[in-house]
């Protein structure tokens, strides 16, 4: 049996839990947005990756292609970033992988299966951290495991801690000192403890910054519904 990892919108960030599930997989897919070369570094380290351009890979990712078409253990795959990017003509392909909404898809039309395996970087808003594994066997046939990502603030829910994270009265300073942070590249992780918010938070405004360019500190106030 073969694994082939499945991957998308990691926005910079590679999460433990998303690099173990990647181990021992032979070959690992990323639909796009994948914004900094060295999340693909990491990632060759595990296996062999094949890539798509996402809308917020910019000019490092300018020889990336936008599609891409590869045979592998008997399938024949087509990947882009935003389906709408799909041939008119599907005949011949087996697995169509696509990302750019964030929200796991796994549909089937026939025997062709369309999946987005949504997003394993930064969460957006209170949608699941998720990712798949694709299972292949000898004859070609083939399994998908849909892998969802437990969330810190989920585990709290679900352990009956019903404290929620009240967002600061500074909201908008921080947001603004978040973004001038971003911009010379220091991690989620060292913004958070900086400025004495949860890695959450930090992530979320990291995250509308990044793939929302131009956005104002008052445009991330109004995405996060402030």
């Amino acid at each position: 049996m073969y694994k082939i990892g499945i991957i998308s919108d990691t926005h910079g960030l590679l999460r433990p839990e998303v690099l173990e599930h990647l181990r021992g997989c032979e070959v690992i897919l990323h639909g796009g947005d994948i914004n900094q070369q060295k999340i693909l570094d990491e990632l060759n380290q595990i296996a062999p990756v094949y890539v798509v351009r996402g809308n917020n890979d910019k000019e490092w990712a300018a020889d990336m292609p936008e599609t891409l078409s590869l045979e592998l253990y008997g399938l024949h795959f087509f990947m882009v970033h935003n389906k709408k990017m799909f041939p008119k003509d599907t005949a011949g392909i087996d697995i169509l992988i696509y990302g750019h909404s964030h929200k796991y898809e796994e549909n089937y039309v026939g025997r062709q299966l369309f999946l987005n395996p949504g997003s394993c970087g930064p969460r957006r808003f209170t949608q699941p951290i998720t990712m798949a594994v694709l299972e292949i066997e000898e004859d070609a046939s083939f399994r998908v495991k849909k892998i969802e990502i437990p969330h810190q603030a989920l585990r709290a829910e679900k352990e009956g801690d019903s404290d929620k994270e009240k967002i600061p009265a500074n909201i908008k300073q921080i947001i603004l000192c978040v973004i001038k942070d971003t911009d010379r590249g220091k991690s989620v992780k060292e913004i958070a403890g900086k400025y004495g918010i949860s890695k959450d938070l930090a992530e979320q405004i990291c995250r509308l910054y990044l793939t929302h360019p131009g956005v104002t500190a008052d445009g991330i106030m109004t995405k996060m519904g402030l």
